[in-house]
């Protein structure tokens, strides 16, 4: 008597997977929670509903139903209140907020900027079937944090406090159908290039991109006031220097926003004032498709990615960079040294300081956590280092765009979670 087979795959047998992330925001998170989310989004054998949750002050309205993966997207969506229990949850924030309502819970997460994450991490964490974080980085601060676990009623200690569950590095994935190099931007009669040309006079420019978050001198974490001085004493007072342009904004992109990022950098370049000349530093503030940000890497005039970052969980935007072959010039520390090197990369160099106290930031930022702090001369070193011998390290950038299209690209990370979730 023959024995058929049951089906794995039949429309009746579909796991139930459940995604908790701010899929609708304009940030880091709502770009990795999207792109997890197309990875599996076209498998006959789930069937897949999302909660769409806030992400800090950033806006909400990211998805635009005329396009169709955001369409898709869009009709998973439902209100996450009494959910039946998923086959298979995946929470896509930071660890104390990890939920845990399916069979199996996936939490993912860039986790940290520093050196050290807190006990609600580590806590959140241990909540999860399994764990997975975007660098080797991350994964080590994680593996490194112990805390002392004290009785409540004795006060005493009790054992430590550390990773228990299963922890593995999925980097982000870069859409490298958009992110990729485009050998005739330069000639490109696209609106927004006319725009940034129109805005630049100078054929040499250093690009950065990021948000200007909180904190005075040197204390924002992507330290673009670090970055703006160090830029300035590299190339005041020289004939025909460079142009320093910052994609960047504070909470939003709002008229108000704008004034006040605008504000920062006058400030900074005040401190010059007795200089004869400044190297000219451009502001693009407002949001941009990822076509624009794809173009603006690909610009002639851009020649180099610059980042004096204090930490990265991963660095999105560079890996966007290095995809499209523009050299960049970045901090030797933290999640962006997976797909950055000393070879085809120039490295700052610096030290692990203490977060300034008043950056502390229960249970996200904690002491006595450290983060990188650039050595300002080697800042001022590598700049001009770079203007020297950009020919040659572009041609290395053209090396590290071809091993990063290939090892960081949406294809790669989707292949890898979906092994995840069979």
């Amino acid at each position: 008597m023959e024995t058929k087979t049951p089906l794995y795959y039949g429309e009746s047998m579909k796991k139930q997977v459940l995604m908790c992330a701010p899929f609708n925001t304009r940030s880091g998170y709502g770009d990795h929670a999207r792109s997890i989310f197309y990875s599996i989004m076209d498998r006959k054998d789930l069937e897949i509903k999302c909660v769409d949750v806030r992400w800090g002050s950033t806006p909400r309205n990211h998805l635009n139903p005329d396009n169709p993966k955001h369409k898709k997207l869009l009709d998973t969506f439902i209100d996450g209140k009494n959910i039946q229990q998923p086959d298979i949850y995946v929470d896509i924030r930071i660890p104390n907020e990890f939920q845990t309502p399916g069979k199996v819970n996936i939490g993912i997460t860039a986790g940290v900027e520093a050196d050290i994450c807190s006990a609600e991490f580590v806590l959140g964490c241990n909540k999860m079937s399994l764990n997975i974080v975007t660098s080797n980085f991350t994964k080590e601060t994680f593996m490194r944090s112990v805390y002392d676990k004290v009785d409540d009623k004795t006060k005493q200690s009790a054992g430590e406090v550390r990773i228990s569950k299963p922890m593995e590095v999925l980097s982000e994935g870069i859409d490298t159908n958009i992110y990729k190099p485009i050998p005739d931007a330069g000639r490109s009669d696209d609106p927004f290039k006319k725009e940034i040309y129109d805005l630049i006079k100078e054929n040499f420019v250093y690009l950065f991109v990021g948000q200007w978050g909180k904190g005075g001198y040197g204390e924002d974490r992507k330290n673009i006031s670090v970055m703006i001085k160090t830029f300035i004493q590299a190339f005041a007072n020289q004939k025909n220097p460079p142009a320093l342009l910052l994609k960047t904004n504070g909470a939003d992109f709002s008229i108000l926003d704008r004034k006040e990022t605008v504000d920062k950098i006058k400030q900074i370049r005040d401190q010059f004032k007795e200089l004869d000349f400044l190297p000219n530093i451009y502001l693009l503030h407002g949001d941009l498709t990822i076509e624009q940000m794809a173009l603006l890497y690909n610009l002639p005039k851009i020649k180099a990615m610059l980042s004096c970052t204090h930490g990265e969980g991963f660095g999105r935007p560079l890996a966007e960079a290095t995809c499209c072959d523009l050299p960049v010039i970045a901090s030797n520390w933290s999640g962006q040294l997976d797909f950055l090197n000393p070879k085809q990369s120039i490295m700052i160099e610096g030290e692990l300081k203490p977060i300034p106290k008043k950056l502390i930031w229960k249970p996200i930022i904690v002491e006595p956590g450290k983060w990188f702090s650039v050595s300002e001369p080697d800042v001022v070193n590598k700049l001009r280092y770079f203007k020297q011998h950009h020919k040659k390290l572009k041609h290395q950038a053209k090396l590290l765009g071809m091993n990063n299209r290939s090892k960081f690209s949406l294809t790669t990370m989707a292949k890898n979670f979906n092994l995840v979730i069979d």
